[in-house]
């Protein structure tokens, strides 16, 4: 059994913990007190909504540009990569930018059924993930498709070896051709761990986990180039990763 000077400090421990959480909050407030102007000039709503839209509602999105030039990617032509910029994630920016205006509206109207309410929900799910997908898959690509010796040392020792975490994400890959759905490279907070994540859509990622590699396997993102060929979509793919992007996401964890 440990004597009294070797045990922990717990209760500094606990005081040092809660110093660190208000600054974190404190951050937190003054960043929202600092936020621009209400989205769209709205300033005051009836019904008992809120006094301006807040960040909360935050209805304007600009669509982020590519970090890349199309034209050097290898295997994914010029064509599908602004087709996919501008139409499917385009269309998810434009989409939540106007549920988010039509949210701000519909919290106003104490007479809306709260089910219509979260018809509306749902649609604002839906759209962020795929915003936030999509600019994360595109993050990740214009590489030249070879991780760096510190980023496949880390990879090999969570899967067992690089090839076997590899393998894994292909057939995962393989597994959702010719529907939809994203396969991840995560580190999970709560477990600690680096795993390989299947996700059917936009909406239902994992917990507690920070992407790290993002796929897109819906079919807008490979059905221009290859059709149903699956698998030469996910070699382009590889031939094409960015891992200082990923490396960058590993240093921010």
């Amino acid at each position: 059994m440990a004597n009294e000077d070797e045990r922990p400090d717990t209760a500094s421990g606990a005081g040092s913990r809660r110093t660190v959480l208000k600054g974190t909050l404190a951050g937190l407030a003054a960043g929202l007190a600092g936020a621009g102007a209400p989205a769209h000039g709205q300033a005051g709503t009836a019904g008992g909504g809120p006094a301006a839209v807040l960040p909360a509602f935050e209805s304007t999105h600009d669509l982020k540009p590519l970090p890349f030039e199309p034209s050097g990617l290898k295997g994914l032509s010029t064509r599908l990569i602004e087709s996919h910029w501008s139409n499917n994630y385009g269309g998810s920016v434009r989409a939540l930018n106007e549920t988010n205006r039509r949210l701000v509206e519909a919290l106003a109207d104490p007479d809306l059924p709260a089910f219509t309410y979260n018809d509306l929900k749902r649609e604002h799910l839906m759209r962020s993930g795929s915003v936030v997908l999509h600019e994360l898959y595109f993050d990740n690509l214009g590489g030249d498709g070879k991780a760096s010796a510190d980023l496949r040392g880390l990879i090999g020792r969570a899967f067992g070896t690089y090839d076997r975490w590899e393998t894994e994400y292909r057939r995962i890959a393989a597994g959702l051709g010719g529907g939809c759905g994203w396969v991840v490279l995560g580190y999970n907070r709560q477990f600690g761990t680096l795993e390989n994540y299947w996700m059917a859509d936009h909406m239902h990622f994992p917990a507690a986990t920070e992407p790290l590699l993002v796929m897109d396997m819906y079919e807008h993102s490979y059905h221009m180039d290859y059709g149903a060929a699956t698998a030469r979509y996910v070699d382009a793919f590889f031939a094409n990763i960015q891992w200082d992007a990923v490396s960058a996401r590993v240093e921010a964890l």
